[in-house]
């Protein structure tokens, strides 16, 4: 494993054109490989993510990636310091000459999935980070960009100065505030704990509230160290859910009884509400 992690990091330092030394594994973004390393010009500790261009596909998630990436500037959104091409080229033009495109970000120390390894967070912590998520998901969302990804470790920590930023944009969409805001998921991409009911019931027929979702499960998870709900497949996360949270609007039962019948009680009541399955919140943090 060693020996692999070195040939990576020697080709990463190969393809950029030798001016960024000291790679390690970071880990996987949504569309590609991610590792830290230092940028000799200015002694400056980065991030970088390589993507691969096999095909159209890869293409325009790459496309997609770079142009929202390009447009979001907020304090609680990781910084991208450039996009580049083999041997280090700036990629200011399009990316269709190129089979790899490196995106050049700033280094965060950590993320929230490794801080909840150690346990729930306290809730002066928890209430800091959250606020901070909710703060970058507006600015996010009032750029018309859905992250479609939002989960503790795409949530990037600073433990020094306690700052959080949300990363990886390999998922997000730009969506038109003059149309709706539809757009097919594909199956698998985003990880399911945090998936919202829309999102199980419909990948082609969601809003912003996905993201919102997310951060409830997030919050949930900080203040408790325990993921809110975590199903083996779709089918349990989709019961879990509803063992939990009530159904309220019509069209959402009907859709529920065509979809799955089976696995809605006949008189809607949950299973467990959400009180009893949160028992250490209190209810400022219930609320919420």
């Amino acid at each position: 494993m060693a020996e692999k992690c070195e040939f990576i990091a020697n080709m990463y330092g190969y393809d950029l054109g030798g001016h960024f030394v000291d790679f390690k594994p970071l880990g996987f973004g949504a569309n590609g490989l991610v590792l830290s390393a230092t940028d000799c010009k200015n002694s400056r500790k980065v991030a970088v993510k390589k993507i691969t261009i096999s095909d159209c596909r890869s293409m325009k998630h790459a496309l997609r990636e770079i142009k929202i990436i390009r447009r979001l500037n907020h304090d609680n959104i990781v910084k991208v310091h450039a996009v580049l091409g083999p041997r280090g080229a700036d990629l200011q033009g399009d990316i269709f000459r190129y089979n790899v495109v490196y995106i050049v970000q700033e280094h965060m120390e950590t993320d929230l999935s490794r801080l909840l390894e150690q346990g729930p967070l306290s809730e002066d912590h928890a209430k800091l980070f959250i606020y901070q998520l909710l703060r970058g998901l507006k600015y996010i969302h009032s750029a018309n960009v859905l992250h479609r990804d939002l989960k503790p470790g795409n949530v990037l920590i600073s433990t020094e100065d306690l700052v959080l930023k949300i990363g990886d944009f390999g998922l997000a969409r730009i969506v038109d505030q003059h149309y709706s805001h539809k757009g097919y998921l594909s199956e698998g991409l985003v990880t399911k704990w945090y998936r919202s009911p829309r999102l199980l019931l419909s990948p082609n027929n969601y809003t912003k509230a996905i993201d919102m979702w997310a951060a409830g499960c997030i919050l949930a998870e900080m203040l408790t160290g325990r993921m809110l709900f975590a199903g083996n497949h779709e089918l349990e996360q989709m019961q879990l859910i509803l063992d939990t949270i009530p159904v309220v609007h019509k069209e959402d039962k009907e859709e529920l009884l065509k979809v799955m019948p089976s696995f809605v009680n006949s008189n809607w009541e949950v299973k467990r509400p959400l009180r009893k399955l949160l028992p250490e919140m209190n209810l400022e943090d219930f609320d919420l």
